[in-house]
């Protein structure tokens, strides 16, 4: 039976600068899978491949065995990857509900694992989101714009969430807040590949992990595995 989403031997670039030599990851259905290393090493540039923001040079990306980049982002979206980008990039002259409303996507059974997300559920998971529904999304929190970032993903109804730097820039309680969602979406059964520099939230959320060094897969394991490495810890990761 094939994964969710697998990357076979990726090969990517920018230019004459290669940053991924061939990385294999495999995410099974309802599985969350984290991507770790230090800064540089490709995370990001990984994210770009699986949701085909950035060509990938040589390998295949595969979602549920076919397949994928080859295809547009926006192709890639419909086929159920819904990501969390970086930087939030919300739209900063829209408001909450309007944020939300430009990226809400009924379920379709293409999908086949939908969550059937809609605005409502949105402002339950994120209460405060509720209460700010018509304020501009420059007018935010860095908070209140990752969960806004997060709840708009979740509006795409997809099968899989990338998360890249998933509580980046935030302070511990509001951490504490995005770290305690993703673990009902966990529960929930919802795929994730989630980016993060905070390991221990990390071992308690994934079921494996990926660690990242110079473009290349240097360990990979599960969350028992990695508790009990501390020397990849130093190596690739860092304590945090």
């Amino acid at each position: 039976m094939s994964a969710l989403l697998e990357l076979r031997g990726v090969c990517s670039a920018y230019g004459d600068s290669q940053v991924l030599f061939g990385v294999d990851l495999r995410i099974e259905a309802g599985q969350v899978v984290t991507l770790v290393g230090r800064n540089g090493t490709g995370k990001s540039t990984t994210v770009k491949g699986v949701t085909c923001m950035h060509g990938v040079a040589r390998g295949e990306v595969l979602l549920h065995g076919e397949p994928i980049q080859h295809l547009t982002p926006e192709a890639v979206a419909q086929r159920g990857i819904s990501l969390v980008p970086e930087g939030r990039r919300i739209f900063p002259n829209l408001t909450v509900r309007e944020n939300l409303l430009a990226f809400a996507r009924l379920p379709t059974q293409s999908q086949g694992g939908g969550t059937g997300w809609n605005i409502e559920r949105v402002f339950e998971q994120f209460p405060s989101l509720a209460q700010r529904q018509s304020n501009l999304g420059d007018e935010l929190s860095g908070g209140e714009q990752q969960m806004l970032a997060i709840g708009r993903a979740l509006l795409r109804n997809g099968q899989l969430l990338v998360i890249d730097e998933a509580t980046e820039g935030l302070a511990p309680l509001i951490r504490h807040e995005i770290w305690q969602c993703l673990k009902r979406l966990k529960q929930e059964g919802l795929a994730m590949l989630v980016i993060d520099k905070h390991l221990q939230p990390l071992l308690a959320l994934g079921d494996m992990h990926y660690v990242l060094d110079r473009g290349r897969v240097a360990w990979g394991g599960d969350s028992a595995a990695l508790a009990a490495s501390p020397e990849i810890w130093g190596r690739y990761v860092g304590v945090t």
